[in-house]
């Protein structure tokens, strides 16, 4: 996968963790590091390698996670994506309603 450009803090890996519902033993598994381990970190009590980081940052994006980088406009963060079905969903959405108009206030 690819390098994560973004300091990935416990408090990070936790709201991703929460944001898509999924267990910290269910995370930790498939970055191959202990669940104890990683709720440790999680709560900034334990400490994670450089390719931990890294393997937990994409066992998250595997579950939906998508990190974003610090910005002008604001910092990291985390957000969920959007699956395929729910893309389609979306814009079947934004084309009912009849013809768009002004939305000046």
């Amino acid at each position: 996968m690819a390098e994560i450009e973004l300091p990935m803090d416990g408090a990070l890996a936790r709201a991703a963790r929460h944001l898509c519902k999924v267990s910290a033993r269910t995370v930790a598994r498939r970055a191959g590091v202990e669940p104890k381990q990683l709720r440790r970190y999680e709560k900034g009590a334990a400490a994670l390698s450089t390719e931990q980081i890294q393997r937990v940052s994409d066992a998250l994006s595997y579950y939906g996670a998508m990190f974003v980088a610090e910005d002008a406009i604001g910092g990291v963060g985390v957000r969920r994506r959007f699956t395929r079905t729910n893309v389609r969903m979306i814009e079947t959405w934004e084309g009912e309603g009849g013809p768009v108009g002004s939305d000046d206030v």
